[in-house]
């Protein structure tokens, strides 16, 4: 998921000279036991990264996962133990932890969605509006909730957003352009902001419309007109409960930006039980 020279970058923008407060107490050949516990409920997510990061802090250090990926804990719950040298487990301790924080806070939101669209047919997709650098770690966080990633970058995917649109001269003429050079496994999606727009798209020959904070008077309308025709997204200001109402409107997906960019990072903490 991360490379490692990438997690040892990270490591070391802690670590710099060296743990100066763990060199002064812990004692180099002390071995010991810790535990990480979660303080609050929430969806776990990121232990395979921890265990990584344990593991580029001191080889020696075993890390044993107490859950699974994706499943819910309660507060109080032991989410994995460590055993090992101390000190390198206090070196690891806040990068990983900063990492199982907040990919297991974006798990928690995107399975809040997903539960709320429960009973639909629609599907809960991220966006682009990620941490850089920690895009590929977010969006797995997404799929560990149990949403779908969208496109993960500007190059394996089509999106014809307002700007290319204005750009282009229009709906239509963006449309022409785009599918006349894509790659042909690639489809071509459209974002459009009212009903006039959806028609030129459709006459236009896309094959995704993405409905850009439609009402949701709107977006009834939209799939009516629509009919099953080419697949619906919804997005823009997509709360809970307005991810629901688009969902029993009729849309094959609803994309929320809040996953990656507003997700709260789930309590978890440390502590050392064995010295």
């Amino acid at each position: 998921m991360v490379p490692l020279d990438t997690l040892k970058a990270w490591l070391l923008e802690d670590l710099g000279h060296g743990d100066l407060t763990t060199r002064l107490t812990v004692p180099e050949d002390l071995v010991g036991q810790a535990v990480i516990l979660a303080k609050e409920r929430g969806v776990m997510a990121g232990l395979p990264v921890a265990r990584e990061v344990f593991a580029l802090a001191d080889a020696r250090i075993t890390f044993t996962p107490l859950v699974e990926e994706g499943m819910r804990v309660e507060p109080g719950q032991e989410v994995a133990r460590l055993e090992g040298p101390l000190r390198g487990i206090l070196a690891g301790e806040r990068l990983a932890l900063n990492l199982l924080q907040r990919l297991s806070g974006i798990a928690t939101l995107t399975r809040a969605y997903v539960e709320a669209l429960k009973g639909t047919k629609t599907q809960v997709l991220d966006t682009r509006k990620t941490t850089p650098g920690l895009r590929a770690l977010e969006k797995y966080a997404v799929r560990v909730g149990g949403g779908r990633n969208h496109r993960f970058g500007l190059f394996d995917g089509i999106l014809l957003k307002e700007n290319h649109i204005r750009a282009a001269g229009g709906v239509a003429e963006a449309v022409r352009r785009a599918k006349a050079g894509a790659p042909h496994h690639l489809k071509v999606e459209v974002e459009v902001t009212n009903l006039a727009e959806l028609a030129e798209a459709l006459e236009a020959g896309a094959d995704l419309i993405l409905l850009d904070n439609f009402p949701l008077e709107d977006l009834r309308e939209a799939v009516r007109r629509v009919g099953g025709r080419v697949p619906l997204e919804a997005s823009g200001n997509m709360t809970l409960e307005r991810a629901r109402k688009a969902a029993e409107a009729g849309v094959d997906y609803v994309s929320v930006g809040a996953l990656t960019h507003s997700a709260k990072a789930l309590d978890l903490s440390l502590l050392v039980v064995k010295p």
